[in-house]
């Protein structure tokens, strides 16, 4: 199997354990121990941070569903383009359930060293969250 291939085996099996069940663990295995997360806004999590915050959303939306779109490994870099969809069953960054159903996407490039990704860079549109969620409506976020 190539190094290409399985990559992107890897990425799909360790985001299925830990988006779609629940098992955080499992990005042990693929994110390095100094792995940083980068959003767009700038905000950076580390390793710990990332499996937290994972943890916090599977628990606002435990049925949150995340597909895999789209990966393209090149070298050491893998592009991800990705969606995740969930009911809001409990409160999520402040806001109680809203029992909404939500779909948001985005995209992520990846870093590898060796077998491990040691960064992340990701970027996805909050405020569509934050619309399908009821609390700002089109035009008002500006």
């Amino acid at each position: 199997m190539s190094v290409t291939i399985d990559r992107a085996a890897r990425i799909r099996q360790v985001w299925d354990a830990a988006w779609d069940k629940g098992k955080v663990e499992a990005l042990d295995d693929l994110l390095s121990p100094d792995y940083r997360r980068i959003s767009s806004s700038g905000e950076l999590q580390d390793r710990q941070a990332f499996k937290d915050s994972i943890s916090a959303t599977r628990l606002a939306f435990p049925e949150l569903v995340t597909s895999i779109d789209e990966i393209v490994v090149e070298g050491d870099t893998a592009a991800i383009r990705w969606h995740s969809s969930g009911t809001h069953q409990h409160s999520f960054l402040g806001v109680p359930a809203t029992r909404r159903d939500v779909t948001v996407s985005g995209v992520t490039f990846a870093h590898f060293a060796g077998d491990r990704i040691v960064d992340e860079y990701v970027t996805w549109d909050p405020r569509a969250l934050l619309t399908a969620l009821g609390i700002i409506s089109v035009g008002q976020d500006q």
